[in-house]
């Protein structure tokens, strides 16, 4: 049988930070691991070609911080023109980023005769509106249309939270093309050769256990509260800056620390020097090697969405958490995939946006109360079972074999 193969459209790939990127990247490789010829059409800051692992990228030229719908409207372009160049795969696999990619897919796989998947991790145009992109009503109601038909025609239509396939079935997406495969942690915090020689000593850390990453702040032992990870426009951070004045003054043994990078976090630095809040401590994106001990390091970690966004985008970060073990607290709606799964494993807490005194509240009880801490903890351990980059992956591949399967066995015959 020819080898199978499989094109992915994506803006973001690794080094290019970013969610999408990062999962994309495992699943790519996994799939050349198991004999598919994996190309990926991205976008960076030079246009050019690689092969990493087994996986053919090839990049053009884009902004990595596209400022407006026009810059990302031609990154769509670029990157429709250049898998129209490329041979005809067996399956497509468009995402989310840029906006609308998925009609940049059905298009492709409809002149190179393919298979069309698309892998939603957001919901365009309608989330534009919660990332702060002003779209005339027109040009809404045509975007709309677009992303319609385009999930239509695909052949399978895979979501990462049960909000977002309830809202795409909503809107008309017959359920069988509906799949819910879940997103997962890195790969590194998920070693199990790693878990099993820490055993009991990861499960239960040790509260005056030294951690090396505070070395890195240069900072005293203190309660952790950690937020990791990509601060973009759909997660606001204004909430923690309102619990944070409050622990300023009734809990100086905890800090706040932000680890990353993203379209807000200049704003954050920025509002943070205006409140004077040296409770929170800032860190760009680190090293792939410090990433363990960077979400070991956080005794509570934060997870963001604005209200507007739910069931058009799910937070990857929760489970970087769940991954470490950590409860965790989500500041957004309630409604969300991502209180969904805390609620249901009883690992941290849900706050609404904009209640800085419950947030304040919820991570003070996590500082005082070890029986609250250690509940969540077990919570987060018992999560990170079920959340496996090894169950998403191998449910990917069956998904994409069942869309494919036909065709192969067809022309192998």
């Amino acid at each position: 049988m020819r080898r199978p193969t499989i094109l992915f459209m994506n803006r973001v790939y690794p080094p290019v930070h970013g969610a999408t990127g990062r999962v994309l990247r495992d699943l790519a490789e996994s799939f050349a691991r198991e004999g598919w010829h994996v190309t990926v059409v991205s976008a960076g800051e030079r246009a050019g070609e690689e092969r990493r692992n087994g996986v053919r990228i090839i990049r053009v030229k884009g902004a990595e911080r596209p400022s407006n719908v026009f810059v990302y409207m031609l990154i769509w372009l670029k990157m429709l023109i250049m898998a129209l160049r490329l041979k005809g795969r067996h399956v497509v696999v468009s995402m989310s980023d840029p906006p609308l990619v998925v009609v940049a897919g059905s298009i492709v796989a409809r002149i190179k005769k393919s298979r069309h998947i698309n892998w939603c991790h957001d919901v365009y145009p309608e989330v534009m509106p919660a990332l702060g992109m002003a779209v005339p009503n027109f040009l809404m109601d045509i975007f709309v249309f677009l992303r319609r038909r385009a999930m239509k025609k695909c052949d399978k239509v895979i979501v990462n939270g049960r909000c977002m396939a309830r809202y795409l079935a909503q809107d008309g997406l017959d359920m069988p093309h509906i799949s819910m495969i879940p997103n997962w942690p890195d790969i590194d915090l998920t070693d199990p050769e790693r878990i099993e020689s820490e055993g009991v000593s990861y499960k239960e850390p040790d509260p005056d256990m030294l951690r090396p990453f505070d070395r890195l702040l240069k900072s005293e032992r203190k309660f952790r509260v950690l937020y990791a990870g990509n601060l973009g426009r759909a997660h606001p951070f204004e909430t923690i800056l309102d619990a944070a004045e409050i622990l300023k003054e009734k809990n100086k043994d905890i800090e706040i620390v932000f680890v990353g990078g993203g379209a807000r976090y200049d704003d954050l630095v920025e509002e943070r020097a205006k409140r004077g809040l040296d409770n929170i401590r800032m860190l760009p994106f680190q090293p792939a090697k410090n990433l363990r001990e960077v979400m070991e390091s956080g005794d509570v970690h934060l997870v963001t969405l604005k209200d507007e966004a739910a069931g058009f985008m799910v937070p990857s970060k929760l489970y970087s958490g769940l991954a470490v073990g950590r409860p965790c607290i989500l500041i957004g709606p309630r409604e969300s995939e991502t209180a969904k799964v805390i609620r249901d494993f009883e690992a941290g807490y849900v706050v609404a946006e904009g209640d800085g005194e419950s947030l304040a509240e919820a991570i003070a009880t996590m500082r005082d109360d070890g029986d609250a801490w250690f509940s969540a903890h077990h919570g987060a351990i018992q999560a990170r079972q079920v959340f496996t980059s090894k169950d998403s992956i191998t449910a990917w591949m069956d998904r994409t074999w069942d869309v494919v399967k036909d065709d192969l066995e067809r022309k192998a015959a």
